[in-house]
């Protein structure tokens, strides 16, 4: 069984735990991320923001504590 998908239910949690402890089950490695889309995900919000003009970021802003405010 390799690559078993994590249980909700403590207890079906708890065996699988012992059972990769104990090495009868395989455990999952997390996938690899892609570093270059990684590096582009952290510039996003900046980058998106120096091509904005100071009128369409407000007008953003205001949209968005509109929205804020009308969930509570």
């Amino acid at each position: 069984m390799a690559n078993p998908k994590r249980p909700r239910d403590p207890n079906q949690l708890a065996r699988l735990i012992i059972g990769i402890a104990a090495g009868e089950i395989e455990d999952a490695a997390p996938e690899p991320k892609n570093e270059s889309a990684a590096e582009l995900g952290r510039k996003g919000g900046k980058k998106r923001a120096e091509n904005m003009t100071p009128e369409r970021r407000a007008e953003i802003a205001r949209k968005a504590a509109a929205k804020r405010w009308e969930k509570g």
